[in-house]
């Protein structure tokens, strides 16, 4: 784990399903968890642990369980969970983290997919729409997607959307490494 921007700490997991590293976050000074997997030692102090869609439970239940934080999760994606699950369900445009966290719909790779605004980091985080294993962001592969180039194009005027909305700097992607300084600007390039 490592600090990527104040109070943004960054690591990553081999997901057990995928086999493909998976990025969680620990946004320290606002006690919140982000899609987190492998939660190191080091995380403290966390009140809420925040889904980016219903696909990134990953290690939700056991860190919910060892902090006693809230695990909150978009609504259209609830009915992967069991009813027993100690899950809350959030709506797009919501205030989450006592305010800190704003979700936004992504939508089109899945109907929950959100990225989740963090205006005190200047951070955005993006669930499966965009990765960044290389040097470029990456859709996730085709086979991934219904309907590729439907899809694509969705995501791309989702995130331009954002982008044009939102004051950010660092781009934290579900999968793949974060960008630090320029995550704004290269998600434009990348949607345009």
């Amino acid at each position: 784990m490592r600090e990527i921007a104040p109070g943004i700490h960054h690591w990553s997991a081999r997901h057990p399903n995928t086999g493909m590293g998976a990025s969680s976050y620990w946004l320290r000074d606002l006690g919140v968890l982000v899609d987190p997997i492998a939660v190191p030692d080091e995380v403290a102090g966390v009140q809420e642990i925040l889904l980016s869609n219903r696909h990134h439970l990953r290690d939700s239940l056991e860190a919910s369980e060892r902090f006693g934080a809230t695990i909150r999760a978009p609504r259209v994606g609830m009915h992967e969970f069991d009813e027993d699950d100690p899950i809350e369900p959030y709506d797009f445009g919501d205030e989450l983290a006592v305010g800190t966290v704003t979700a936004y719909e992504v939508d089109s790779i899945c109907p929950d997919e959100a990225a989740l605004y963090v205006p005190a980091a200047r951070a955005l985080s993006v669930a499966d729409g965009v990765t960044h294993y290389g040097d470029e962001l990456e859709f996730v592969s085709d086979n991934l997607m219904d309907e590729p180039e439907q899809t694509k194009a969705g995501l791309k005027r989702a995130y331009a959307r954002l982008c044009d909305e939102l004051e950010f700097e660092h781009l934290l992607p579900a999968h793949g490494t974060p960008i630090v300084g320029e995550g704004r600007e290269l998600l434009r390039d990348f949607a345009a």
